[in-house]
């Protein structure tokens, strides 16, 4: 289980563009492991990862400063100056 999590941390990581979205990617991956390894729990796990994703993002998105998202009439999302 636990190397299926690590697998699938290190993708989202590697698949990540912008400093939010990696810091959201590794701030999952940090809680949920950590949590998986403290209390054995899937449940508790998933939560430990929600907890470290939304962390993760916030501190991914206050290393951005000056940067906004886009979006334009096809859906794709950019990140340039605001």
């Amino acid at each position: 289980m636990a190397k299926v999590l690590i697998a699938i941390a290190a993708l989202f990581v590697l698949s990540a563009c912008t400093a939010t979205e990696r810091g959201a990617a590794t701030g999952a991956a940090i809680g949920g492991l950590g949590t998986a390894a403290v209390t054995g729990s899937g449940r508790k796990a998933a939560v430990g990862a929600l907890v470290g994703g939304v962390a993760g993002a916030l501190i991914g998105r206050a290393s951005e400063p000056g940067k906004c998202r886009y979006r334009d009439r096809r859906g794709r999302i950019y990140i340039d100056d605001c």
